[in-house]
């Protein structure tokens, strides 16, 4: 269906919800970087962008600001987008519009995947980009009065990735966020027995041309990008010949943007095979790779279809890439099948010998759309308790499980213990980052980075606890006496949020998976906004 600027006028608010704290929201690390929040919401801001030029858009990120009374009365109708882990939030801010009389619209990848989890939406958008937007769209240019009943429409057609607009960053306080983000590709060619990925956007992945890139690194960096920008790609490397031809545009755009910025990216642990693209990505000023580990152990890869990840020895996969200047941080998984008590104390050994120093370490959760969930339902192994921190019946006790992620928990992320991987950071991996040339942007942020010193230097030299203060002072006077500020905030910022998040997440406070049907700290963050 082809949009119409015939269609009527309408306004617009593009709400994105609240996320559930985790280990990669670093909520905790906003106050000593001076941000709000921890990264764009693209998936919206792709859609605000999409929407005809004549209507009018505003985008509130409730990770930054909470969506006000007025900001509803003033909208013809709501936009909302979210994963799976935001579900309570993004559940009550259709309450909110409808409590305002608006029409509430969802898409994006929990809908996609569950348009059970959401009853209430006047129109359900599953799937991508594509004729059922633009269906959506007519339909408002219409009429904006809520329909007598809810509406699924469903992507038959999607949209190129090469067509998408680039996303409405102007409509977002870039600044306010600790990293930035692009998308280059969607999809990946694996099929990791508990990713919901390939369900959702397939294993042929699809692709922006590298102008299009460009364009966007250049819109980001017009609207107060700093630090780090991420490319949100489910896997970097799923088409290794368009990274390959990605990569020397990067590099000439960092050239002449004299490297501001750094950039990050998940790909699978395989790319240590690809000396190729490992040289390019250190020239282009990639500093971090996410790589989903998952487990040390053999037989738990082989179970979960990740056999990719022993096409080497792992921890020599991790020297390789660190050799390159980038810096790994994974995802583990607790609770597999192949689990059993030695796993913990095989985890806290495989952390010690790799040093990597962030580690996701999850309760598993049976997602939806992906084959573990086919697997356990048949098996009658899905559970549906809230007083549980996993929806899997696990084949060890499920107290020993919870037991075991608790201990490895406090051991891998006692403030010495993850110092002292830091501290292997600087001594692998920064002298071999490609030197990053003197520019007076960066001399810019030096103002910004100094207020960033003094509040780390107050809130966890002086007002941290007893043990995390001493390991602090222990790993960060060294970096003072040399002048290497920029790792010593680098690593604080993440440390801080690692540590704490840590002592939450143990005492109970949070939740074991990230995808935990328990909903308490959501719940109680809803009481407190009200």
């Amino acid at each position: 269906m082809t949009r119409s600027t015939e269609l009527s006028a309408r306004r617009i608010l593009c709400v994105s919800p609240r996320y559930e704290p985790s280990f990669g929201t670093f909520e905790h690390a906003y106050y000593l970087a001076g941000t709000k929040a921890f990264m764009p919401p693209l998936g919206l801001l792709t859609i605000a962008a999409y929407l005809p030029a004549h209507w009018e858009v505003r985008f509130i990120d409730e990770n930054h600001s909470l969506a006000r009374d007025e900001d509803f009365a003033w909208a013809d109708a709501i936009f909302c987008s979210g994963m799976h882990i935001q579900r309570a939030f993004t559940n009550d801010i259709c309450r909110r519009a409808h409590a305002h009389g608006k029409i509430a619209v969802l898409g994006g990848p929990s809908v996609s995947a569950c348009p059970d989890y959401y009853p209430d939406f006047d129109i359900l958008h599953c799937g991508e980009l594509g004729d059922a937007t633009d269906a959506i769209i007519a339909m408002l240019g219409e009429s904006v009065a809520r329909p007598p009943r809810q509406l699924v429409l469903t992507t038959k057609e999607r949209l190129a990735l090469a067509d998408f607009p680039a996303p409405a960053y102007e409509l977002a306080a870039i600044p306010d966020y600790m990293i930035s983000n692009v998308q280059f590709s969607s999809g990946c060619p694996y099929k990791c027995e508990f990713c919901d990925i390939p369900g959702l956007y397939g294993r042929v992945p699809r692709l922006k041309p590298p102008e299009k890139i460009i364009a966007e690194l250049d819109k980001l960096m017009a609207r107060g990008a700093i630090g780090l920008i991420y490319f949100v790609d489910d896997n970097f490397i799923g088409n290794r010949k368009a990274a390959r031809e990605l990569l020397p545009h990067l590099i000439e755009w960092q050239k002449r943007n004299r490297y501001q910025i750094g950039f990050s990216c998940e790909a699978t642990l395989n790319i240590a095979r690809d000396p190729e693209i490992l040289a390019m990505m250190r020239e282009a000023g990639f500093d971090t790779i996410f790589c989903g580990i998952e487990s040390s152990e053999a037989a738990a890869l082989d179970l979960i279809d990740k056999n990719h990840n022993l096409v080497m020895p792992i921890l020599d996969a991790v020297k390789i890439i660190n050799d390159h200047g980038m810096q790994v941080t994974s995802g583990i998984l607790l609770g597999l099948d192949t689990d059993s008590a030695e796993t913990g104390p095989r985890l806290v050994d495989f952390v010690a010998k790799s040093n990597i120093p962030l580690l996701t370490i999850n309760l598993l959760q049976a997602l939806p759309k992906t084959p573990l969930w086919t697997r356990l339902e048949k098996a009658g192994r899905l559970l549906n308790d809230e007083r549980r921190e996993s929806n899997i019946d696990f084949l060890m006790p499920y107290d020993e499980v919870v037991e075991m992620w608790r201990e490895t928990m406090l051991t891998v992320y006692a403030p010495e213990t993850l110092f002292d991987r830091y501290r292997h950071q600087m001594k692998a991996v920064w002298p071999n980052r490609i030197a990053r040339p003197f520019s007076w942007a960066r001399l810019a942020q030096l103002g910004r980075g100094l207020s960033v010193l003094r509040r780390t230097l107050w809130t966890v030299g002086v007002r941290g606890h007893g043990n995390y203060r001493a390991a602090f002072w222990r790993f960060a006077l060294p970096l003072l006496r040399k002048g290497q500020i920029e790792p010593l905030l680098m690593y604080s910022l993440v440390a801080h949020h690692l540590i704490i998040f840590c002592q939450d997440v143990c005492a109970g406070r949070l939740n074991a998976s990230h995808y935990s049907v328990r909903l308490r700290t959501q719940e109680a963050a809803l009481q407190a906004a009200e």
